[in-house]
């Protein structure tokens, strides 16, 4: 009688050890999907609203002023004093998903980050604000309607 209760509990242990691994493939899986739709969605409604400014001859170019730092100190010499910002966002993550995507286009991409824990993604940097202005008018009509919102940020020492 003991050895039948001693099987039958080794089986129950068994069939019940082997029943979870297919839930936990399928968690996993779950999980993954969910997170790549995260990054997709915040990568799109993490992006901070800026001012839509279309430029004239005789209409003076809007531009931000920030302390911002370079997150990696390999970034730090591609920095100057005016940069076209393609990305804000408060998750590190997201920005720099958007930052790889960017090198892959061929951009330089640098992330730096703002006073306010903001995360900025910029593709260009120069040290005019002409040439910021150009740079960023190009980028937009290239990738229109995709990144409307693209500004300009003057770095602040």
């Amino acid at each position: 009688m003991k050895k039948l209760i001693f099987y039958s509990l080794v089986a129950l242990i068994a069939l019940g050890a082997t029943s979870c691994k297919p839930k936990q493939t399928a968690y996993k899986a779950a999980y993954e999907r969910a997170k790549e739709k995260e990054v997709v969605v915040n990568t799109e409604t993490n992006v901070a609203p800026a001012a839509t400014v279309t430029r004239t001859p005789t209409t003076p170019t809007v531009v931000r002023k920030e302390r911002i730092t370079p997150v990696t100190s390999t970034d730090a010499s591609g920095l100057k004093n005016f940069s076209v910002v393609i990305g804000s966002f408060m998750n590190q993550t997201n920005a720099t998903a958007l930052k790889e995507n960017m090198e892959k286009d061929g951009y330089k991409a640098i992330l730096a980050q703002n006073e306010k824990q903001m995360y900025r993604v910029i593709v260009a940097s120069f040290d005019t604000k002409d040439e910021a202005a150009a740079e960023r008018d190009r980028i937009k009509a290239k990738y229109a309607p995709r990144f409307d919102d693209i500004w300009l940020l003057e770095r602040q020492y």
